[in-house]
């Protein structure tokens, strides 16, 4: 019986390892009876980033850490998401409660270069209701906040794709 049980839990991690690396997520739609915060912030280029200037463009808006496994392993591919749509959909990283010198040694290290806003104090999180990282919202060409993702996900895969498609109504 205990070799059985040993043997199970041995298929059971051999399974979870075979795994795609961008597979633990959990996708929900945001609820329509909450309300969208407003965004007007600055991201360490100094470029500003308000709710009105943003209607009209789907936004990725991406909250994480350094010290967030997870969140380290999806960057690479936000960054592909970046680099290949044009800032349509706009990618806007929010780091969360870290020094601007050590985000700033981050994204040269690791070559990123979207936009990454510093929550330096977590009120940014604590407005868009996140406590788990990474936590991506998804936002309309409305400005409203359609769904949100806690776990990491491939956003340069088809899946994502389909998320974004869904969310910019004139390139259906």
């Amino acid at each position: 019986m205990i070799v059985h049980s040993a043997l199970r839990w041995s298929l059971v991690l051999a399974l979870a390892w075979a795994l795609p690396a961008h597979a633990q997520f959990e996708k929900t739609p945001w609820l329509a009876r909450q309300v969208t915060p407003l965004l007007d912030v600055q991201d360490l280029q100094g470029q500003r980033w308000s709710t009105d200037q943003l209607k009209g463009r789907v936004v990725v808006l991406n909250f994480w850490a350094t010290w967030c496994a997870p969140c380290k392993e999806e960057l690479p591919s936000l960054q592909t998401l970046h680099e290949l749509s044009g800032g349509n959909p706009l990618v806007l990283g929010i780091n969360v409660r870290e020094p601007a010198s050590r985000i700033s040694r981050y994204l040269q290290s690791t070559g990123l270069n979207f936009p990454v806003v510093l929550d330096s104090q977590g009120a940014l999180s604590k407005q868009w209701g996140v406590s788990v990282y990474p936590t991506t919202i998804l936002i309309g060409t409305n400005g409203k906040a359609q769904s949100r993702i806690q776990g990491d996900v491939d956003w340069s895969g088809p899946e994502a794709a389909r998320w974004l498609n869904a969310l910019n109504p004139t390139q259906r």
